[in-house]
């Protein structure tokens, strides 16, 4: 017996590729660059209390609303960021991370992240 997949209400839909974009996508982009503006020295951001924590939480918002509204508009330019499967009205949260991750670029894109920041953090932590 096959079952149609009935399509959910678009603002679920939408707050659904939000949330995917912005901590899937942002949060690693962002947190890097916090970490990199903090092993340059640059304290505008990281400096003040809750500084980068701020930084990276505005900077995820913004990116989870711009990627999907920009990303089909200009391919070209969006086309390591832009997750079709993200704004899939068909899929449930757990299917559209499931598709992700299963993409080979996805794994390359993780591993990356996870190296780079890796590295960062070790740098940061033995400045003085």
């Amino acid at each position: 017996m096959s079952a149609l997949a009935v399509p959910k209400f678009a603002a679920l839909n939408r707050f659904e590729g939000f949330w995917l974009y912005a901590v899937c996508q942002g949060l690693p982009t962002y947190a890097g660059v916090a970490l990199t503006v903090k092993l340059m020295g640059v304290s505008e951001i990281v400096g003040e209390r809750y500084g980068a924590a701020i930084f990276v939480v505005i900077a995820s918002t913004i990116h989870g609303f711009v990627t999907p509204w920009l990303g089909p508009k200009f391919p070209r330019f969006f086309k390591h960021t832009s997750e079709p499967v993200f704004l899939n009205a068909h899929l449930s949260f757990a299917e559209k991370v499931s598709s992700w991750l299963g993409q080979p670029k996805t794994a390359v894109q993780l591993l990356t992240n996870v190296l780079l920041l890796s590295v960062m953090a070790v740098g940061v932590t033995s400045i003085r």
